[in-house]
């Protein structure tokens, strides 16, 4: 991949790898102080309340002003035109990616003050912390199984996953909190996701992180994209099936997707392969928007709210029961175990 605006202050203890369009960009590490979120319970109550007013001055002005004003300010940014091709939709992997790197990460060769202020902006700050809560109740739950089962192999699947941050956002608070128990193992991650762009930046962010000097360069990391759409959930049952997991680490993951923007039915049919296609103590980690958040920003893209007790109730339809909870404003970010 050709860099074509490449980052000239680096971080120390910083990886970095180019996007599809060429930025090279830096590769998140929660553990590393460059991607601290600084923000405890009274920071975000503060952080919303300023949010709403915004909001509600901005109710105010029509919509085809609004779009104009879109088109005219915020499109002539990287994360603004990610946004505006997202709006009513999906927001691409690569958009978030890039608003999760923070208003201080993001390069200067490319970055305009735009991009910097919606970086900063609570949505994308609380997206930031979501990606931490996954890779921290992902680590979590692989944790036991990890300890119970030496060398045996680590498949990690993501769905929907974009790059896959999640993943080796895992890896790093294992290795930190249990370096001893990724050690000899063969670890793969597979993102499943229609998009191309976010999958082959997690390949080049892996291949970084392995490299000499990077953070995973001891262990036998693999990253393996599968164009998957979760409304056909055959893909996904013949990974299972070809991975031969047997008695394998497995852990599976979906931040901003499948519990967020999927049908009950689609939800239920991903969660029955996973749970027939995987160990006993595989643990599967998602966000859910809730029922109960901030409706406005909810309603720009195509997700779905629920409330707690109405995704307890369907993920039991399917095997599944929430072993854990993390509640932020905007989402649920859950674990699952299976139904004891």
């Amino acid at each position: 991949m050709t860099t074509l605006i490449p980052e000239k202050n680096k971080q120390p203890g910083v990886c970095y790898a180019v996007t599809g369009d060429g930025l090279e960009v830096p590769v998140i590490d929660v553990t590393h102080p460059a991607f601290a979120v600084e923000l405890d319970d009274a920071a975000i109550a503060v952080m919303l309340e300023k949010f709403a007013r915004d909001e509600q001055r901005r109710a105010k002005v029509p919509k085809p002003v609004q779009r104009l004003l879109l088109r005219l300010i915020v499109g002539r940014s990287v994360l603004g035109r990610g946004l505006l091709a997202g709006a009513g939709g999906v927001l691409g992997g690569m958009t978030m990616y890039l608003g999760k790197l923070g208003p201080d990460n993001l390069g200067q060769g490319w970055a305009k003050r735009v991009d910097r202020q919606i970086a900063a902006a609570p949505p994308t700050r609380l997206a930031r912390l979501r990606l931490e809560d996954m890779a921290r109740l992902l680590a979590d739950g692989l944790a036991p199984a990890l300890s119970a089962r030496p060398q045996r192999p680590v498949q990690l699947f993501n769905i929907a996953g974009g790059p896959g941050a999640d993943s080796w956002n895992a890896l790093f608070l294992l290795r930190k909190e249990h370096p001893r128990e990724l050690s000899g193992r063969r670890i793969s991650i597979h993102v499943l996701d229609p998009d191309e762009s976010g999958p082959a930046f997690g390949a080049r962010a892996v291949a970084a992180l392995r490299a000499e000097g990077g953070p995973l360069r001891e262990l036998d990391v693999s990253f393996q994209h599968v164009r998957y759409d979760w409304r056909d959930v055959d893909p996904l049952r013949k990974l299972l099936r070809d991975a031969e997991l047997g008695d394998a680490v497995v852990g599976c993951s979906s931040e901003g997707g499948l519990f967020e923007y999927g049908t009950d039915e689609e939800i239920i049919t991903n969660l029955e392969a996973l749970r027939l296609g995987t160990p006993g103590d595989s643990r599967v980690v998602g966000s859910v928007t809730r029922g109960d958040g901030p409706t406005r920003f909810a309603q720009e893209f195509t997700v779905r709210p629920r409330s707690l007790d109405a995704f307890r109730a369907l993920v039991r339809r399917a095997g599944w029961e929430v072993a854990s909870v993390i509640t932020r404003p905007f989402s649920y970010h859950v674990s699952l175990k299976r139904v004891s």
